[in-house]
């Protein structure tokens, strides 16, 4: 059980990770993501910085199960949101959406599975 978990928080934090880096260093992929919703460009480094802190508590977690449970369960509600927002739009292109959003619950059922719910 354990290696499932550890295998999959580390695939977490590697997807969340760099998506988190795409975000902040001002990369042109998230800036007409967030045009195609019709979100402010200013929000851009708000939700990178929420990915890097879902990668960090996924991290940390390994360590303080709370803290990596506290942040699959922000990411699941952050990759919701990621995914509403396409549909809202029109945008059938949620596939990476979802792929993010299936690794960020695998983290929080396996990790409430080994260390228990709380």
């Amino acid at each position: 059980m354990f290696a499932a978990y550890l295998t999959v928080t580390i695939l977490g934090v590697v997807f969340n990770g760099a998506a988190a880096v795409t975000y902040l260093i001002g990369h042109e992929y998230p800036k007409s993501q967030a045009d195609m919703k019709g979100i402010p460009r200013k929000w851009v480094p708000v939700l990178g910085m929420l990915l890097a802190a879902g990668t960090v508590g996924l991290l940390a977690g390994l360590a303080v199960p709370l803290l990596g449970t506290l942040a699959a369960c922000g990411l699941v509600l952050y990759f919701i949101g990621a995914i509403i927002a396409h549909l809202r739009v029109g945008s059938r292109n949620i596939v990476g959406g979802i792929v993010f959003l299936l690794t960020a619950a695998a983290v929080l059922v396996l990790g409430a599975a080994y260390h228990g719910a709380w």
